[in-house]
């Protein structure tokens, strides 16, 4: 299978994507004239008053090793230096790179697709930061110092958001009085997009399909997990909501939970807001439900030892997909494929076991073998058995290719 996103373009490009965290600066360059990225890496522990920690492949190299503590600017500094390096550089110059794709949390109801950057966005991209209020602030300072090291690059920013805009109203909307919506922007928006839309067209051009042909369930599966329902090429619903806190199961996040339980925590253990927020974001999960740990890995290792709670988070996270599952076979009456994704979605095939455990009568049957087989796969694979009428296939996300080619349109 070849890779459903093609960078080729009539004038040679060099495409850097960057991906901004609070403490963490990801980046990958793609040349259009090269299959696969040119270098790519990552600068983490920034702002910690810690030796930065600088990862690094290209120009036939590969290393890790502790730079100077620093903040983002640092870090932009460190990238451009080894990207330049005269050894495993792959640039000479910052100028070489045509454009610069930013991964962007939130876009609110304002972006509905990928925006070149200018004041104008930048302003937008701020005035909707209430909604993600952990992510797009430091998603601009990534924006802002990546415009001062590559001032002659067009900027632009691809949004997690985008992709589920077309999800129609009965959809998105709470059962809020509606002048939340109208005042307040308070709706179902979705993460993950970028993932999901890669990974979707991946598993079109598997069955040989347009992606308008095909009725697609993706389950978005790490740290944080989502699962899309995607008709005709289309998000029509999602398991994330306002925020990256809804939906299923994940490994520090309780998911969908009742909110009088909420009221009841701020009542019985005096608990403010930030508290709360606490809890639900970075004590639950995975983590919370385990005791062990928010890491899938850790969790499997301590359940095939029998371990009591480990074996109830596994079944517990499992049933959360796997209820998702069946709630958009009925959004969309029926699907063709499954899909599994992200870092558990790849790699783990006891929790792919569990998302569809006894789903024979929906048409969705697993085979053992080909499931236990296929973690790490690098390309599409079907984990299904020959007879099984809806498709399962394992098929890794390339989020950074998908942002390149949403920049690589824009010029």
């Amino acid at each position: 299978m070849s890779n459903p996103i093609s960078l080729k373009s009539a004038i040679s490009r060099k495409i850097l994507v960057i991906n901004c965290g609070s403490s963490s600066l990801k980046f990958t360059l793609f040349d259009t004239d090269k299959d696969g990225f040119s270098a790519n890496g990552q600068v983490d522990r920034i702002g910690t008053y810690k030796p930065m920690g600088f990862e690094y492949e290209g120009g036939g190299t590969k290393f890790e090793k502790d730079i100077e503590a620093g903040d983002h600017k640092s870090a932009f500094a460190a990238i451009l230096n080894e990207l330049t390096d005269s050894t495993h550089g792959v640039i000479s110059n910052p100028n070489e790179i045509s454009a610069v794709g930013h991964r962007v949390v939130h876009g609110g109801d304002i972006f509905y697709a990928t925006a070149v950057l200018t004041d104008e966005v930048l302003a937008k991209i701020e005035s909707v930061s209430g909604l993600a209020p952990l992510h797009n602030p430091v998603n601009i300072i990534g924006i802002k110092e990546a415009m001062a090291v590559f001032p002659k690059a067009t900027h632009a920013a691809v949004f997690d958001t985008a992709f589920h805009h077309t999800m129609p109203s009965y959809a998105f909307l709470y059962g809020l009085p509606y002048e939340y919506y109208t005042e307040k922007k308070i709706r179902r928006y979705g993460f993950h997009g970028t993932s999901h839309r890669y990974v979707s067209l991946a598993a079109a051009e598997w069955a040989g399909k347009k992606p308008e042909e095909l009725k697609i369930i993706s389950c978005h599966l790490g740290n944080g997990g989502s699962v899309a329902a995607i008709d005709g090429g289309k998000s029509v619903d999602t398991s994330m909501g306002l925020t990256p806190a809804e939906g299923l199961i994940m490994g520090t996040r309780a998911g969908s939970i009742d909110p009088a339980i909420l009221l009841f925590l701020m009542d019985s253990y005096k608990m403010s807001s930030a508290d709360l927020n606490k809890l639900l974001n970075k004590q639950s999960g995975l983590l919370g439900l385990s005791g062990i740990s928010n890491d899938m890995r850790d969790i499997e290792k301590a359940a095939r030892q029998k371990d009591e709670r480990a074996l109830i988070t596994y079944r517990t996270f499992g049933y959360s997909i796997k209820k998702y599952i069946g709630a958009y076979l009925a959004a969309m009456n029926g699907a063709d494929i499954i899909i599994f994704t992200g870092g558990i979605g790849l790699w783990n095939d006891w929790a792919r076991r569990k998302a569809v455990y006894q789903l024979e009568n929906l048409g969705i049957i697993l085979d053992e073998e080909k499931n236990k087989a296929a973690n790490g796969v690098k390309t599409a694979t079907d984990i299904s058995t020959a007879d099984s009428k809806i498709k399962i296939l394992v098929v890794p996300t390339n989020e950074e290719l998908m942002i390149a080619s949403e920049t690589l349109a824009k010029l």
